[in-house]
């Protein structure tokens, strides 16, 4: 059975291949582990599809939007093929010739574009063909978006593997992602789950101004990442549950981090309050927000304590709210998770945070680089 997608492509068809003997240029094909060395990958398929998921650096330039990949889809379904072609062929060369004349226009003459679309077909042929007789040496991506999944599928199952891993673990307040931070300005290899995630991975992390990406997009996100390391260096990456937020963090990379060595961060309460109150400094003039964010917890700690943690956000009592969270609920859920999957935690090298300021955890970052590489 066709797709939607599968309709969309074979409605504007255009093979992007020359006829025998004519002498005419054609765009070459490249696989997913050719992506590298192209000046621009260029995502011809829709919006949603490219909100989705998208190769990390694609722009999105639709050959067909949203709105008429329904109108095509529809005539195809209701009236025939070939009035759906028809329609099809002439929004995609509206299309086309917009974005030339509004995107690539100005690009020099050695300019290499990568086209792709759902799988390789119709849509970034149409665009492919006429990038390529301008003159433009393009490449289309073998598959499309579909061989470019199973791709990333498949690599995030070996990946991981591949890489020595260093985990920071630490109470939450002790700046975890401080330390991965500063470990990266100091040429350190670190992958930051919680910023591809737009999350800070506890109840209270979602950020206030980024919604988290779709779980591909994420998967996609973590990919390229992992593609971008050297095997022969060391990477770091702090200690996540499965989820961080509402996305699932890759199995193999779970294990993998579970399996390696670690370094622990540690601080007393109140150098931990000072910086969970810079980090969630959003939530302090919004005690609604945060008021709601606590009732998920309701089933953990009962009315009466969810009651009166409301009452002191209400009242603006900051210092002894998140106190009392980290002692009641932050400290034990997480010594009860470190303990169980890191067993390396005993001969873990251990850093004291006395500071919220960046400087302090530069200095940190650069005394344990040091240390380390004795």
């Amino acid at each position: 059975m066709k797709t939607t997608t599968d309709t969309m492509d074979n409605s504007v068809a255009t093979t992007g291949k020359p006829a025998q003997g004519s002498g005419a240029r054609s765009a070459i094909d490249v696989t997913v582990a050719q992506l590298t060395g192209f000046d621009e990958i260029i995502d011809v398929r829709s919006e949603s599809e490219f909100a989705d998921d998208h190769i990390p650096g694609a722009v999105n330039c639709p050959v067909l939007d949203d709105v008429q990949r329904v109108q095509v889809g529809t005539i195809y379904k209701q009236v025939s093929s070939f009035d759906a072609k028809k329609l099809g062929a002439a929004l995609v060369s509206e299309n086309i010739a917009r974005h030339l004349r509004e995107r690539f226009h100005k690009n020099p003459r050695d300019w290499r574009p990568l086209v792709y679309c759902w799988r390789g077909g119709g849509r970034s042929g149409a665009l492919a063909h006429v990038l390529t007789q301008i003159g433009w040496r393009t490449a289309r991506l073998a598959g499309g978006y579909k061989a470019y999944r199973r791709a990333v599928i498949d690599d995030l199952e070996t990946l991981p593997a591949k890489y020595t891993w260093r985990v920071v673990c630490g109470m939450t307040g002790t700046g975890k992602s401080r330390l991965l931070r500063a470990l990266e300005a100091a040429d350190a290899q670190v992958l930051d789950l919680e910023a591809l995630a737009a999350h800070r991975g506890s109840v209270l992390g979602n950020l206030p101004d980024a919604l988290q990406p779709p779980q591909k997009l994420f998967e996609s996100r973590v990919w390229h990442a992992l593609r971008g390391f050297d095997p022969s260096r060391p990477v770091y990456v702090e200690a996540e549950s499965k989820k961080i937020g509402q996305l699932r963090v890759p199995d193999a990379l779970i294990a993998a981090m579970w399996a390696s060595e670690t370094l622990v961060l540690e601080a007393d309460v109140p150098t931990r309050v000072a910086l969970l109150k810079e980090e969630y400094a959003h939530f302090l003039g919004d005690a609604g927000a945060l008021n709601t964010q606590l009732e998920c917890l309701t089933g953990l700690h009962g009315h009466e304590t969810i009651q009166r943690w409301t009452s002191m956000a209400h009242a603006g009592a900051w210092d002894a709210l998140t106190e009392e969270l980290l002692i009641k609920h932050y400290d034990p859920s997480y010594t009860r998770a470190i303990a169980k999957h890191y067993p390396s935690l005993d001969r873990a090298i251990r850093l004291q945070v006395t500071s919220v300021e960046t400087s302090a955890f530069a200095a940190l970052a650069r005394h344990y680089l040091a240390e380390v590489s004795l």
